[in-house]
C-alpha cells in the first residue's frame, strides 16, 4: 500500500475512535484514538509502518493506564448520601393513602414529594409517618414507623 495513503487511514482512524468515545459509554476508545494519532505524526515524519504500529500500541497502552484513574473518579460509585440514595433512612409523611392493589401513594420527604409503595403490600392511611427503606425506580419503597415524629 502507497505509504502517502497509510498516514490518512491512521487520521481516520483516529477520528473514527473518538466518534465511537462519543457514541458509547466507558472511557476506552479515546486512548486508542490518542494512539491512532500518535501513529499518524510518526507517519507524517516519514517513519515507516512497523514503527507506526509500535507507536500505536505503546501509546495507546500508555493512555489507557494514564486515563483509567481519570475515568474511575469519573464514573465511579457515587458518595453516600447523593442522587436518590439522599433519602434512603429518612423518615417521610404520607400525602396520599399508600394502596398496593391501586398502585396509588405519595409520600413527602424534606420538601420533595414521591410515589410510594408498601414494603409489606399493606395499605398505609395519609398522615402515617413511614421510613424509607429503598428506592426503585421512582418510588420508595416504605414501612410504617411506631410513633415517629418528623
Amino acid at each position: 500500500m502507497d505509504e502517502s495513503i497509510i498516514k490518512w487511514i491512521w487520521l481516520i482512524i483516529a477520528m473514527l475512535f473518538f466518534l465511537g468515545e462519543v457514541m458509547t459509554a466507558g472511557f476506552v476508545l479515546a486512548a486508542f484514538g490518542v494512539g491512532a494519532l500518535a501513529a499518524f505524526v510518526v507517519a507524517l515524519l516519514g517513519l515507516n509502518l512497523q514503527w507506526q504500529l509500535l507507536v500505536f500500541v505503546v501509546v495507546s497502552a500508555i493512555s489507557v493506564l494514564l486515563s483509567r484513574r481519570f475515568a474511575d473518579r469519573v464514573t465511579g460509585e457515587q458518595a453516600e448520601g447523593v442522587g436518590v440514595d439522599r433519602v434512603l433512612g429518612k423518615y417521610a409523611v404520607v400525602l396520599t393513602p399508600i394502596e398496593p392493589m391501586e398502585a396509588k401513594g405519595r409520600v413527602r420527604v424534606d420538601r420533595e414529594e414521591w410515589r410510594a409503595e408498601s414494603a409489606d403490600g399493606r395499605a398505609i392511611p395519609v398522615d402515617t409517618v413511614v421510613e424509607v427503606i429503598r428506592v426503585e425506580g421512582t418510588r420508595l419503597i416504605v414501612r410504617p414507623t411506631p410513633d415517629h415524629e418528623i
